[in-house]
């Protein structure tokens, strides 16, 4: 088997230059920006210590550029949302700095900035910047994660005061796992059913809608008729308080109510510019995607840390004689440790790609929403954000605790940074939509005709649909298409020997996969249909497929959009190693998943022993290059403090 060139050296600083991509220029402000200010993270704090250092740095990183990046330039922001997603990504080596600043200025300023209007941008916006006015994202309820549709949280309109009433009618409907609340928060973006007065008198339902609601004062006591409470000590994240709010018929002003999808006038009267409760509320959901889309981000540049530590120990750890030099040999030198992180690194890189091409589409959407008038693109960006995420941050778990197990004990120890890493990254996996139930909402966007419509986001719902209407399904490319059209085109018999390196072959492996598992689950679902079946039941028994069909399809769009990423960089070294990654990525997940292909007679057995084979051969190749691999991802410096990655390590070097 002849693997194709590995570049002999290649440069990380031409690699960096690709991989800063469009934002290279915030990538670089972030950069020096943490070269002026340390901001470690709270090792060795109790929690309160802990909380109160992450407070007072997001105070500091309020008077940066950092949180105007993605506010309008109306209020003193810079108008780039795209920007303020990757300055996000980039603190994380201080996880729980992120998260805090990703509440404040992600949930709660963006928030208030999509749903809100002009009175509540002139009001708020300057003190949500400077966190002079720390603020909460309050959706979560005890007993209503991912099923946002059906909160119980009410908000009743008095007409005789001008008020709205926000109640938690039980201990289900209490808000939970609310970050900021549990000390800093003093006024919630709180959501809740929207309720004004009907004709006979009775309240009448209008949706979910989001209210402003003081929790605290300045001095930091709670607010007439709300209970605060915290959550207590976490897994990880220990400088975020989170916390939960109880709302004890709560009045705020009619003013309070963030209006751009629905308002009521001072006779309770409801009106919306979207007709339907269940349009409404896709449509508001849609606005804060952004929140979901750093998430990605940020286990990303977690995972790109990690690889880091565990690249840079693996090279200069020596363990065992080679007989042929009678020199201990480096543990990075072992096919096995080589298995355990290179893959990963190459997935990485890939991520990297997908990641970089789903915030473009997320800031040109914001920027100029005129360039999509039927909401097809919003759609797409919403399930293409959504599949991103479950597998970044399920990468990030697996990879995270990979790079723990290859450094051996000292992978366990505080000082390296991978244990907190670890229990930091854990929750992403869960917060911002659990990662199961976003695969199920990019396959349902999968199946023909169902990605118009707004009804029904529950299984129930969609069990219901595809009882009556018939279900296709549809391949769309999402990046590079004409590119990738012809290398699918111009790609060889999957018998020609060197096969197996040819990008098109790759791009039509993993096509094949993602139509045959797509058509598959839309056969299931048509049984829905037919006879006495119970469309709840037959999508309930068809979930596994559905969940497959979901990753064959965000595996294919990962592809893509690393093969974009390879046809934009001018320098052919940096070009040509990038080509060997993707090599890499390609082979190893068509490797995990060789059951598949070996049961639907895409690869023969002696074809599927052959992907064994190069996966190794390209890990052996790659090899040398794996510590300035990883230098190119730009992790700014002040966040690699592992000793056994700095040198510092006794025995090491």
């Amino acid at each position: 088997m002849r693997i194709p060139r590995v570049p002999a050296g290649v440069d990380p600083t031409e690699l960096r230059g690709v991989l800063d991509g469009r934002w290279a220029g915030v990538r670089r402000r972030v950069r020096e920006l943490l070269e002026s200010e340390r901001l470690p993270p709270g090792d060795g704090l109790d929690t309160e210590q802990h909380r109160e250092r992450v407070f007072e740095q997001l105070r500091w990183l309020g008077g940066s550029e950092v949180p105007a990046l993605g506010f309008p330039t109306e209020y003193g922001g810079h108008g780039d949302r795209g920007g303020s997603v990757v300055a996000m990504e980039m603190l994380a080596g201080n996880l729980s700095l992120m998260v805090k600043a990703g509440v404040q200025w992600g949930l709660f300023g963006g928030a208030l900035t999509a749903l809100g209007t002009e009175r509540h941008h002139r009001r708020h916006l300057s003190s949500v910047m400077d966190v002079s006015l720390p603020g909460c994202f309050a959706m979560t309820e005890t007993g209503h994660g991912s099923d946002v549709q059906r909160l119980a949280t009410t908000a009743d309109f008095d007409p005789e005061t001008d008020e709205f009433v926000v109640h938690t009618p039980d201990e289900a409907a209490r808000k939970d796992y609310i970050g900021n609340a549990a000390r800093h928060g003093r006024l919630a973006v709180v959501f809740a059913q929207l309720r004004t007065p009907g004709a006979d008198g009775s309240p009448e339902g209008h949706g979910v809608h989001a209210l402003l609601v003081p929790i605290r004062d300045e001095a930091g006591n709670p607010a007439p008729g709300v209970t605060l409470s915290d959550c207590g000590r976490k897994a990880g994240l220990n400088g975020v308080d989170n916390g939960r709010i109880v709302f004890d018929h709560v009045r705020v002003p009619r003013e309070a109510l963030l209006n751009r999808y629905g308002d009521v006038s001072p006779d309770g009267t409801y009106s919306s510019p979207i007709d339907g409760v269940n349009k409404r509320f896709f449509t508001m959901l849609g606005t804060l995607i952004t929140g979901r889309v750093s998430v990605a981000g940020t286990a990303g540049s977690a995972t790109k840390l990690a690889l880091e530590i565990a690249l840079r120990y693996s090279d200069a750890r020596r363990q065992f004689e080679n007989p042929g030099t009678g020199q201990e040999t480096p543990v990075l030198d072992y096919l096995a440790q080589q298995r355990r992180l290179l893959p990963a690194l190459a997935t990485s890189y890939a991520l990297h790609f997908a990641q970089e091409e789903l915030v473009s589409t997320l800031h040109d959407l914001h920027t100029d929403p005129g360039r999509d008038p039927d909401g097809r693109a919003q759609r797409e960006l919403e399930s293409r954000a959504a599949g991103i995420k479950a597998v970044a941050t399920w990468h990030a778990t697996r990879t995270i605790q990979e790079c723990r197990e290859a450094c051996g004990g000292a992978g366990y120890l505080t000082e390296n940074q991978l244990a907190t890493l670890k229990a930091d990254t854990d929750v992403f996996t869960t917060f911002e939509g659990d990662n199961t139930v976003l695969l199920q909402l990019v396959a349902k966007g999968l199946l023909t005709n169902y990605r118009g419509r707004f009804e029904e986001l529950g299984t129930l719902g969609m069990a219901r649909y595809v009882a009556d209407q018939f279900v296709g399904t549809v391949i769309e490319r999402t990046a590079a298409r004409s590119l990738v059209q012809r290398l699918v085109d111009a790609a060889p018999n999957r018998d020609e020997e060197d096969v197996l390196f040819d990008r098109g072959w790759q791009l039509r492996m993993f096509e094949e996969r993602e139509r045959h598992v797509l058509d598959g689950v839309a056969r299931r679902l048509r049984r829905a249909g037919s006879g006495e079946a119970d469309p709840f039941e037959v999508f309930n028994e068809a979930q596994d497929h559905v969940l497959r069909a979901a990753r064959a399809h965000i595996d294919r769009v990962v592809l893509e959009a690393f093969v974009a990423g390879i046809d934009r960089c001018t320098d052919p070294e940096a070009a040509g190693m990038l080509e060997r990654l993707c090599d890499l990525y390609a082979l190893s997940n068509i490797e995990n998943d060789r059951a598949w292909f070996l049961e639907h007679e895409r690869l023969s057995p002696g074809r599927a022993k052959s992907v064994v084979q190069a996966v190794n051969a390209l890990c052996a190749r790659l090899r040398p290059h794996a510590v300035r691999l990883v230098e190119a991802f730009g992790t700014p410096r002040q966040w690699l403090t592992a000793p056994i990655a700095t040198g510092e390590q006794p025995g090491l070097g």
